[in-house]
């Protein structure tokens, strides 16, 4: 398979069908921005339908898996207009929406900071393994923003009463929490990650590829919650106002200017 050249990701592809899609911005903790956003979503568009990949592995380069929103691509939403707040939302939510369909399995590789869009990336794969030191978190309720566009995929993952409280918080939480909250389904020390990682690839090689591919199929049409383009406007609709009012600029203000916002009590 030709594998294309990207600004933000790298991709090999193993002997044996396993692609490694690595997210490549190790000096911003390989936080989101448009950049990413295309490369991931045409990534995928370009994997999906070969059917060589049987696996398709989602890691992180450097120090953290995904620290959620690049602050240069946050300074440059809070300048953007209604449409053009929209159009990126919707972009976003494009990119979580094919990795949540692809029709291999998935597998998420965690370390680090796994942070908002982050989280919502894991929340998407079928199965996400994580070193025991990884911390979580959805924290963008304390900038005035709320994880829309991730918010049916965390939801999905965790139940709606856990994610309630994530979501509602902001708090972070560690990976024993993340396990129990069924958003990560492994996890080991540093040492044994590989192991780990190894074990779960074979048993999804084992399997047969167009019945995985099928199964997966039906529990995303009939047996999960509803994540249609219906859904993906109504949440990109949300983030975009909230990015808008006045809550939500304040909120991403005093974030990047290293400052509590007006609602916080010092």
């Amino acid at each position: 398979m030709s594998i294309g050249i990207y600004e933000t990701i790298e991709m090999s592809v193993s002997s044996n069908g396993i692609c490694t899609l690595t997210l490549n911005r190790p000096k911003v903790h390989n936080a989101f921005d448009e950049s990413m956003i295309a490369d991931i979503t045409h990534a995928l568009e370009q994997l999906r339908d070969d059917e060589s990949v049987r696996v398709l592995s989602i890691n992180g380069s450097g120090r953290s898996f995904c620290a959620g929103a690049d602050l240069n691509w946050m300074r440059r939403t809070a300048e953007y207009d209604a449409q053009d707040n929209f159009d990126d939302a919707m972009r976003m939510a494009e990119m979580m929406h094919a990795l949540y369909s692809f029709p291999g399995p998935t597998v998420a590789v965690v370390h680090g900071a796994v942070f908002g869009g982050g989280v919502g990336l894991i929340a998407c794969c079928d199965i996400v393994i994580a070193d025991d030191s990884t911390v979580f978190s959805l924290a963008e309720v304390r900038l005035g923003l709320i994880p829309a566009v991730i918010g049916p995929y965390v939801v999905n993952a965790m139940g709606s009463r856990i994610a309630k409280r994530y979501i509602l918080s902001g708090e972070r939480f560690d990976t024993a929490s993340a396990y129990r909250s069924g958003l990560v389904h492994e996890y080991a020390h540093t040492d044994a990650l590989s192991q780990v990682q190894k074990k779960v690839f074979n048993e999804l090689l084992a399997s047969g590829p167009n019945a995985q591919r099928i199964a997966k199929q039906l529990i995303i049409d009939r047996l999960s919650a509803n994540v249609s383009g219906e859904i993906q406007q109504h949440t990109a609709t949300l983030i975009s106002n909230l990015r808008a009012s006045q809550e939500g600029r304040e909120g991403v203000s005093a974030f990047l200017e290293k400052r509590h916002p007006g609602w916080k009590q010092s």
